[in-house]
């Protein structure tokens, strides 16, 4: 095993002997320097893992120093060791980045735990978390085979998205394998749980959770008031998972009030499941009640033109008649002009921004090369989510939001999951494209692989002619036609689509913030 090398810099290093003894009796190797230039000098010649430096040396200080190694070598963490605790001195060195300061005089152990502290901690850290989600293995193993409650099910997700974003930050593969494996055989119950209770939610069953077309009615309704402004942002194909991620640097500026999960109605797709958050209804009704605003999936042209007309109407039937501002983000130059107008729409009690970002890299990560690699998977398409988010038009928004006091309301229409295994389906050229859904007449397919709703009026799904069915893929299954199969199977595995029966496409999050 190779040796920990530490640089240490001090101008009386006889006296620290003792000290170096001690560490290198740990299996520690210490190269001594008596000035900064010296220990500049050797930092440009070898390699070292960590420096301990005194701040008071004639010559160079240890400011000086820490200045020049920062500049040569920016990622080598620096001990700084001072006699003085003057305030200012410590700031200077905070300010100039060191990792850590120790006052003299110092001991072993102390020197001992800063080294395990500064360099150990992310094998230290990884230990830990693997340890744990072992423990949490049996538990969540335990949970999955008893009749779960949606509540239940959302806090076994939720746990299983705490452990995969742990795993993310150690470098134990084999027990990511494992939590991959638990999530498929938990996403395999989902579907089985789905199967059995979805025709019951949507025709009155009490127990039902939360579903898409009650979510205006139930969270956003309630908020919209003539003496405030409330923003309600949807972030198409927002998962669970990405909202974590991005809850650290959204908390900078909003208080989380409340943090909710609701259940996407079938299919998990913006024409279905969006169009119901903003009509608050089910499709069969909004085709019914509005026909002039819906469009089936054989339909020429957009499915999702009339948003702002479907909030309209579900705001005349809640009692909600206000002035509101509806923006679509499809690019960042019209996110950036959503921003400049932002000051205009505070006197609206009522504001919808959709921003497509999310939903149009799932997509590219199907059909472009470069984003296939960039989120090759799903720590990586987190990862990829952040960074937009990070320099996003949506993060300058959300500033002027929360500078502005505004109340907002951060939520999506469905998930997507990233595909694994193909599922055989036949069908005529009129059947739509969707990997996740199929609707159409004379569908064949593997019943074991699919949740088939042969009369789509019980749930409440438009209905085209006699003999119509839809099906779901459950799980991590992906449709595919016999023919060029292997070609259209190696094209789609692993690309994250949405339209099927998963936790990250139904189990989704809305979000209540006010501003700090």
């Amino acid at each position: 095993m190779t040796k920990i090398r530490i640089l240490w810099a001090d101008d009386e290093i006889d006296l620290l002997k003792p000290h170096i003894i001690f560490l290198e009796d740990k299996n520690y190797e210490v190269v001594a320097a008596t000035s900064g230039s010296e220990a500049l000098d050797l930092i440009d010649e070898q390699r070292f893992d960590i420096v301990f430096l005194d701040e008071n040396m004639p010559g160079l200080s240890g400011l000086e120093t820490l200045n020049s190694i920062k500049s040569a070598k920016p990622s080598l963490p620096v001990i700084m060791i001072t006699k003085s605790e003057e305030e200012s001195i410590m700031e200077d060195a905070i300010g100039a980045k060191i990792s850590d300061y120790l006052i003299k005089p110092v001991n072993p152990n102390q020197i001992l735990l800063t080294l395990k502290k500064h360099l150990d901690t992310a094998r230290l850290v990884s230990e830990k978390t693997t340890i744990g989600y072992q423990q949490a293995f049996r538990n969540i193993g335990m949970s999955l085979h008893n009749n779960m409650t949606f509540e239940e099910w959302d806090d076994v997700y939720k746990k299983l998205i705490y452990w995969e974003l742990e795993l993310d930050k150690s470098n134990d593969s084999g027990m990511a394998e494992i939590l991959d494996a638990q999530k498929v055989e938990a996403n395999q119950l989902f579907s089985k749980y789905v199967e059995e209770n979805y025709m019951d939610w949507l025709n009155g069953d009490e127990d039902a959770p939360l579903m898409s077309h009650n979510v205006f009615k139930e969270k956003v309704s309630p908020l919209i008031t003539p003496d405030s402004t409330t923003f309600l942002i949807v972030i198409d194909n927002l998962r669970l998972d990405q909202w974590q991620i991005l809850k650290p640097q959204i908390e900078e500026m909003f208080w989380v009030d409340k943090e909710e999960t609701y259940m996407s109605i079938l299919p998990t797709t913006t024409q279905y499941a969006r169009n119901a958050l903003f009509a608050g209804l089910l499709p069969a009704d909004i085709e019914k009640l509005y026909p002039k605003l819906w469009m089936n999936d054989e339909d020429e042209g957009g499915k999702n033109l009339h948003e702002p007309e479907l909030i309209a109407t579900q705001l005349k039937r809640l009692g909600k008649e206000t002035k509101f501002a509806y923006n679509k983000v499809l690019n960042p130059n019209y996110g950036r002009k959503v921003v400049s107008e932002l000051s205009n729409q505070m006197n609206n009690a009522f504001n919808v921004i959709v921003y497509n970002f999310i939903d149009m890299l799932s997509h590219a990560r199907t059909d472009t090369d470069i984003i296939k690699e960039l989120a090759e998977d799903e720590s990586a398409y987190r990862s990829l989510t952040l960074s937009w988010f990070d320099r996003s038009p949506l993060k300058e928004a959300l500033k002027v939001m929360s500078e502005k006091k505004a109340k907002v309301i951060i939520t999506t229409d469905h998930g997507s999951i990233q595909v694994k295994e193909p599922s055989k389906i036949i069908g005529d050229k009129t059947v739509n494209s969707n990997l996740r859904y199929k609707q159409g007449k004379n569908l064949s397919y593997e019943e074991d692989d699919v949740f088939a709703i042969t009369k789509p009026a019980q749930a409440f799904l438009p209905k085209v002619n006699v003999s119509q069915t839809f099906v779901f893929a459950k799980s991590d299954k992906f449709f595919a036609y016999p023919n060029n199969y292997n070609y259209y199977v190696n094209y789609y595995k692993n690309t994250f689509q949405h339209g099927g029966i998963s936790m990250e496409e139904m189990m989704v999050p809305i979000i209540q913030l006010s501003p700090k």
